[in-house]
């Protein structure tokens, strides 16, 4: 299987546990790791055959940019699922969402959270 990377996507979003994240907003950096057959748009140079990273752009920030979840975690699952339910020729995706500022009185660069998610042989999204 083929991969295509689409990183440091950033977006301005409200999710968080605490009432002031929902009301203050912070800043989040998204990469999509996707296995998808590429060999036919290699050979004939058509969109068609892949996925449109402007598009899988736009969902991603639709997602981050709207109503929000208290975990990053969650926020992570909703793109991993909303990406392989609108995009069936990628079989499976690595969602990585960075919250780069938490609210916390700590010195670090972030909290990032990855997780992993495919189509089984009846095309049912699972765990990877």
């Amino acid at each position: 299987m083929d991969t295509m990377s689409v990183k440091g996507m950033r977006f301005y979003g409200y999710h968080g546990v605490f009432p002031e994240e929902n009301k203050l907003g912070q800043k989040y950096i998204v990469d999509l790791e996707l296995s998808i057959d590429l060999e036919r748009s290699a050979m004939t140079d058509d969109l068609n055959y892949t996925v449109n990273y402007a598009e899988l752009h736009a969902l991603t920030k639709s997602i981050v940019e709207g109503p929000p979840f208290k975990l990053i975690e969650a926020l992570a699952g909703h793109i991993a699922s909303q990406v392989l339910t609108a995009y069936t020729r990628i079989n499976e995706i690595t969602v990585r969402v960075t919250k780069p500022n938490p609210p916390f009185d700590i010195q670090f660069d972030g909290v990032t959270v990855q997780l992993r998610r495919k189509r089984d042989s009846d095309g049912r999204i699972i765990r990877a």
